[in-house]
């Protein structure tokens, strides 16, 4: 596929100023929000869109920030819990405490002073000192049972005692859940995603909260079999989330991946030690190992994945507990997950660019179910060793065109997020499995891309440089026929310019800068510009066509006086405007897609290619039909046509006209839409001829081929020749003159001599 092929395919408020800004406020400004200028609103405090505090899209909505996460963005300290609010947050002392100062809520971790109801609790480090002295199954359950209960060991139980009977404002009991809240608060906060009305995602996180109020440490397994239960029903039965676009499911998924794996490490803390294994019927599965001691290297198995890592390079050295390693496999979230992105690590684009290869914009596939994969350390972004997965999946040959990568799921700042091979690695790969390494811990997933491989036929390279170099050195010259020869300037040339002025710029920006897609902001101009100057060029085709039936319609001379009057009146508002209205809504409502990876031009995803194929496809069918009506009228009444048209008496100019007609009015262009099947590669071949050559056919109808034009470009040359003959004849008269002279003086010297 040629170059020429790829075509078918916020600013800050000012600070205090002394004019009154509110005079020139934008009235759009959407609830929760205020205005900076006419063109910009800020979100309020609290609030948030899409593309930051500040936007100019009419479209976007003031949203509410989520400080509690996850991930949270605040902390309010041990012994507390964070709260949203819309527009806000605040801290609250869990169950069984309260504030020092009495107060309900406070803002931060440095202002928590919770402590216990009506009984001061033991000073944080002795507690810490209980918490590392217990197993995790004994801190379990100190959240249930009284300090005497049978399962603790009798040093737990004197270490307990003493450090509650140290003094007598402590004591026993303790105020119920103290042990619980002091060493083991175990279940986080999980909201849902900010903007996302859905009833179904309500009901799940319903479900949540009831697992959250009704833990119990020594009944972690139960709470997080109905966690897996519900996470998994909720991938089984989407319902209404299955309705919602596109980047609101990968927001939704994001969210999943998030939470639950931040519930799972904490509730996991409260298991005893040994591997346990977690199921659902639908194929949601997660595999645990809790161990204090032992063998260092781990392996979890699932279904569909496996992974082996090593305890030494995930857990802190400074973390004297027990450690926690969890795989969790959600193969429904794949539907959540499609048609998401995928960015390659520079060293992989590098890779592929130095093979002239390059990822097509049809969007990857996922090959595996998704998994996650934590440990009780929550640093796990630089290994010193790479953790081994290895994932079973259906049976699939890449062909020539695909590729096969190790992905995981990259969180953005907007909830979303974005697949991504950074710091992972494919080791081997076969026909129904795949082994991936990598240097950190997130959801993996294993995944086919459809590239393309840029090996252009050289051929067809050469004939897209050649022939639309050649179109714009026609297109140049026409252009300035068209503008200096008064002779023939009319309705007719006018229309002509224009087509030769947009065709010229829009050729020569595709040659030089098409490929530049490196800065991404300059990848977008030179796609909105190409955008523009294309779809002009049509619409100018679409006002050739329309006034050539005109003409021949009404069998008049070009500049007939109701052709006066519509070009005056539409010709450029519609020449020019109709397509940068077009390019203002598409810019407006997908501005993200403007530029891909591989070339400076329209994206494929949602459509969005069609706010070029749709116009230009409607314009080639109308010219077709113009054409058509056109060449029948002309067939019709050929001998009674005025002197102006004589010339088309003659049949085999008659043919050769209309079929340069064909190409000059864009009908062409529909080959561009054929390139499917067997026949892709001959369609390919007649597309980059024809349409790189139309420059050459506009000069040479319009112009070679006009006896007006010829007469006029005679008296250019004969003009030409006789400037440069005069100097010419004076430099010979001046030597002739000179030769004279001295000729003279010779004669003179003579005389006097003797």
């Amino acid at each position: 596929m040629t170059l020429l092929c790829h075509l078918f395919f916020c600013p800050r408020a000012l600070g205090a100023a002394a004019v009154d800004t509110r005079a020139y406020c934008a009235q759009w400004c959407p609830p929760k929000s205020s205005c900076v200028n006419a063109t910009a609103c800020r979100c309020s405090p609290g609030f948030t869109s899409s593309s930051g505090d500040v936007f100019t899209n009419r479209l976007e909505n003031c949203d509410d920030i989520n400080e509690c996460g996850p991930p949270p963005r605040v902390s309010c300290g041990k012994f507390a819990h964070c709260l949203n609010t819309e527009g806000s947050y605040h801290c609250t002392c869990g169950p069984g405490y309260e504030l020092a100062s009495g107060a309900k809520t406070f803002r931060s971790e440095s202002e928590n002073t919770c402590q216990g109801k009506n009984h001061p609790t033991p000073s944080i480090s002795r507690w810490e000192g209980i918490c590392s002295t217990f197993s995790r199954h004994q801190r379990a359950v100190l959240g249930t049972y009284p300090v005497t209960h049978p399962s603790l060991n009798p040093k737990a139980q004197n270490l307990l005692q003493r450090v509650t009977s140290e003094s007598s404002e402590y004591p026993l009991p303790l105020p119920p859940n103290t042990y619980k809240d002091r060493c083991c608060n175990f279940f986080p906060s999980w909201t849902p995603p900010r903007g996302i009305k859905s009833q179904r995602l309500s009901r799940f996180f319903e479900k949540v909260e009831d697992l959250a109020r009704k833990f119990i440490p020594a009944f972690a397994q139960d709470s997080i079999q109905g966690l897996i239960e519900g996470v998994d029903e909720l991938l089984q039965t989407p319902e209404d989330l299955g309705a919602l676009p596109r980047s609101e499911q990968h927001r939704v998924a994001a969210n999943l991946l998030a939470g639950l794996e931040d519930v799972l490490r904490n509730i996991s803390q409260a298991l005893p030690n040994g591997t346990l294994t977690f199921n659902a019927s639908a194929g949601t599965d997660l595999s645990l190992k809790v161990q204090e001691q032992g063998d260092r290297n781990v392996t979890l198995s699932l279904n569909q994945a496996k992974m082996l890592l090593s305890l030494d390079e995930v857990h802190e050295s400074s973390d004297s507990g027990p450690s926690v390693v969890g795989l969790v496999s959600t193969p429904g979230m794949a539907k959540f997950l499609a048609e998401a992105p995928l960015v390659l690590d520079p060293k992989q684009q590098a890779v592929l660019r130095e093979h002239k290869e390059l990822l097509g914009e049809v969007p990857p596939v996922l090959l595996s179910g998704v998994v996650s994969a934590f440990v009780s350390n929550k640093d796990t972004q630089n290994l010193g060793s790479p953790v081994t997965f290895i994932f079973s999946h259906h049976s699939v040959t890449p062909g020539p065109t695909q590729k096969v990568f190790c992905v995981f799921w990259e969180h953005s700042q907007d909830g979303g997020g974005h697949w991504s091979t950074t710091g992972c690695r494919m080791a081997a790969t076969g026909d129904a499995s795949t082994t991936c390494q990598c240097s950190h811990l997130s959801s993996f997933a294993v995944l086919m891309a459809h590239g393309h491989v840029q090996e252009e036929d050289p051929v067809l390279a050469v004939i897209t440089y050649v022939g639309l170099g050649l179109s714009l050195l026609c297109l140049l010259l026409a252009a300035l026929t068209f503008l200096l020869c008064k002779a023939i300037q009319n309705t007719s040339t006018s229309l002509h310019l224009q087509l030769s002025i947009c065709l010229f710029l829009a050729h020569l920006l595709f040659l030089t800068a098409i490929d530049q897609t490196k800065i991404k902001l300059l990848c977008a101009i030179i796609a909105g510009a190409l955008h523009y100057l294309y779809l002009a060029s049509f619409t100018w085709m679409l006002l050739e066509g329309l006034h050539l039936f005109l003409t021949a319609r009404n069998l008049m001379v070009v500049n007939y006086s109701s052709m006066s009057r519509f070009t005056k009146r539409l010709m450029f508002p519609v020449g020019y405007g109709v397509p940068a209205l077009i390019v203002a809504v598409s810019a407006a409502s997908r501005p993200s897609l403007y530029g891909t990876p591989t070339r400076c031009w329209l994206h494929t995803e949602k459509g969005f290619v069609w706010t070029f194929l749709g116009p230009v496809c409607t314009i080639f069918s109308i010219n077709l039909a113009f054409f058509l009506m056109t060449f029948w009228i002309v067939r019709n009444k050929l001998s009674s046509l005025n002197r102006d048209v004589s010339t088309l008496q003659n049949t085999r100019m008659l043919t050769f006209k209309a079929t340069a007609q064909l190409l000059i009015l864009g009908c062409t262009w529909c080959l561009g839409l054929l390139q499917v099947g067997p026949a892709a590669r001959v369609m390919a071949y007649l597309f980059t001829i024809i349409n790189s050559l139309q420059g050459m056919f506009i000069f040479l109808v319009y112009c070679l081929l006009s006896q007006q034009v010829r007469e006029q470009y005679g008296k250019w040359f004969r003009g030409v020749r006789k400037a440069k003959a005069e100097p010419e004849n004076y430099t010979l008269s001046s030597r002739t003159v000179s030769d004279a002279s001295k000729h003279s003086a010779v004669r003179l010297c003579i005389i006097k001599v003797k």
